[in-house]
């Protein structure tokens, strides 16, 4: 089995209502020089060693991501 690891970040040019919420919240709370903040969507899976990167790339694009606003990236995690 391996470990395997999908992150999920809007792309750049999509605005990110949440991650800017938590901008805004940061120096109210006593936190300054935080300039920027995206929010995304980070997986875990396990997979057979059979399951190639095509696959796992496969997954991410149909399944884990929307192609449209969001980008990917995919590493395999030693364990």
């Amino acid at each position: 089995m391996a470990r395997v690891v999908v992150d999920v970040m809007p792309k750049p040019e999509i605005l990110d209502p949440q991650g800017q919420a938590v901008a805004g919240a940061l120096p109210r709370l006593g936190f300054d020089g935080v300039a920027e903040v995206r929010q995304g969507k980070h997986f875990e899976l396990e997979v057979d060693d059979s399951v190639d990167d095509d696959t796992l790339a496969k997954i991410a694009e149909g399944f884990l991501a929307n192609p449209v606003i969001e980008d990917w990236t995919i590493r395999r995690v030693d364990q």
